[in-house]
């Protein structure tokens, strides 16, 4: 008698897909661009910097974005870095805009 596990399953057709903040659409990994908030440089600064994570190794929480300025205007006026991030201080997204700038 075999196990109950199965080992000769394929993978979810899911596995590799994440949302976009942005516009909200899943896609592939591939296609999107992780980003992971930063503590500021100045300990002085109050606000929490938001950097791309393009080997996508970065620690902690991330969100996926698409790297076109349609999405990232979208995220911004939604304020969805904030929430997917979970982080409620003030954000400074210079590092993600030049991303997103330069990937077009």
């Amino acid at each position: 008698m075999t196990g109950h596990l199965r080992t000769d399953r394929q993978s979810p057709s899911h596995a590799g897909r994440r949302t976009c903040v942005g516009c909200r659409r899943r896609d592939d990994r591939s296609a999107l661009l992780r980003v992971v908030a930063r503590a500021a440089q100045e300990p002085d600064t109050a606000t929490v910097a938001v950097v791309p994570d393009v080997e996508e190794r970065r620690p902690g929480r991330g969100a996926w974005i698409h790297p076109t300025a349609d999405c990232f205007e979208q995220a911004v006026r939604r304020r969805a870095f904030g929430r997917a991030l979970r982080v409620s201080a003030p954000l400074d997204l210079s590092a993600v805009r030049g991303e997103v700038g330069s990937t077009q």
